[in-house]
């Protein structure tokens, strides 16, 4: 029987769909914005998954951090090894995964972000395998599942142990906020070898041919704009070429939102959005992938939640990408919470690439969907 270290993060994810792109540190105010937690959801999709495998024992935390998910999930192969009082915090999660390498864990399942991913590197470095159930904002680390139920394919499908390198990355969060992208390679730990299963680090696109493909696609986006149509700006520096080309500053890494040439909104949260689109007949929503992660949804702009996408609809949903970013991107994912709405994206999707120009990329679908 294998032995998982399960533990949840129950605040990670919060400050994303309240537009404060991640949590550290702001979990006080991001329940202020009327940020609600979604790990334990998170984690829930993952271990009703595992629940009927009578193959896997969990070694926990109590109440939120692991106890909780594992009772609604249905699992009974458990045992409560660190208990904790009051909120959670990072010394909580450090404290866990210390207690599971001393217990002989095969595999730490955490579900978090990658402050969480960071805390739990610290105890364990390489000595234990890990895997992340993505619930944070950004999460450019390398060793999370693409989604919730891919999490629990990799642990079925990794009976036998095989395992890579996987990155890392520490990312400033207090730069994030004001626009700045700042991140260093933390460490790296071991992941299961689950190719096209779990997430890549994201990668960042600096050189001359990248600004003159971003300033074709800016052009052309710009010249096909509609009247009296809202436009919700996602994060990235191709769709800030393009409200470059409006004439409109660009809050680089939130979202923001313009019609007719105008700034409507600039940095705007999940709420802000939703009453935006009570006033608005049409809507149209500008993303770019992160890069060669590949997300459309889910990293980095929880503010355009499943809700969002919903009202505005699939349809209306315009992809803009760099050919240099799709050449190093070949599967694109969305992870908007919602799988039967991830699945109403179908197979692929049209990307603008430049000026009059468009390439169909395929996207992941779960087998499940």
């Amino acid at each position: 029987m294998r032995r998982l270290g399960f533990l949840v993060n129950p605040f990670a994810g919060m400050g994303g769909s309240v537009g404060l792109k991640g949590t550290d540190g702001k979990i006080g105010e991001a329940f202020l914005r009327g940020a609600v937690p979604h790990a334990q959801d998170r984690a829930q999709s993952t271990l009703s998954l595992l629940a009927e495998d009578p193959d896997l024992w969990f070694v926990t935390c109590s109440g939120q951090m692991g106890e909780e998910i594992l009772n609604e999930a249905g699992i009974k192969n458990y045992e409560i090894l660190y208990r904790f009082s009051g909120k959670s915090t990072a010394e909580d999660t450090r404290n866990a995964a210390r207690v599971f390498v001393r217990e002989g864990v095969d595999l730490i399942l955490f579900c978090g972000g990658d402050g969480t991913a960071r805390d739990v590197f610290d105890i364990v470095g390489k000595s234990v395998p890990v895997l992340g159930i993505p619930a944070g904002v950004k999460m450019y680390s390398a060793v999370f599942a693409l989604d919730p139920g891919t999490a629990a394919e990799i642990i079925t499908g990794t009976k036998t142990p095989c395992f890579r390198d996987a990155e890392v990355m520490d990312v400033d969060e207090d730069a994030y906020r004001k626009g700045i992208l700042s991140t260093r390679l933390y460490g790296f730990a071991r992941v299961p070898n689950s190719e096209g299963k779990v997430q890549v680090s994201k990668h960042v696109f600096e050189e001359p041919d990248e600004n003159r493909a971003q300033e074709e696609i800016a052009r052309f986006i710009c010249g096909v704009m509609l009247p009296d149509t809202l436009y919700i700006l996602g994060a990235g520096t191709t769709v800030e070429a393009i409200a470059h080309c409006a004439g409109v500053e660009k809050t680089l890494l939130g979202i923001d939102a313009i019609k007719n040439g105008n700034p409507v909104a600039s940095d705007i949260n999940e709420q802000g959005l939703i009453a935006l689109l009570d006033h608005e007949k049409a809507v149209r929503i500008i993303v770019s992938p992160i890069g060669a992660q590949g997300f459309i949804f889910g990293r980095g702009n929880q503010q355009v939640s499943a809700e969002v996408v919903r009202r505005v609809g699939i349809s209306n949903i315009i992809v803009v990408a760099t050919p240099h970013k799709l050449r190093d991107t070949p599967v694109l994912y969305v992870d908007t919470g919602d799988p039967d709405l991830d699945a109403e994206f179908g197979d692929s999707i049209q990307i603008v690439s430049g000026y009059c120009m468009a390439q169909r990329k395929k996207i992941h679908q779960h087998p499940g969907n």
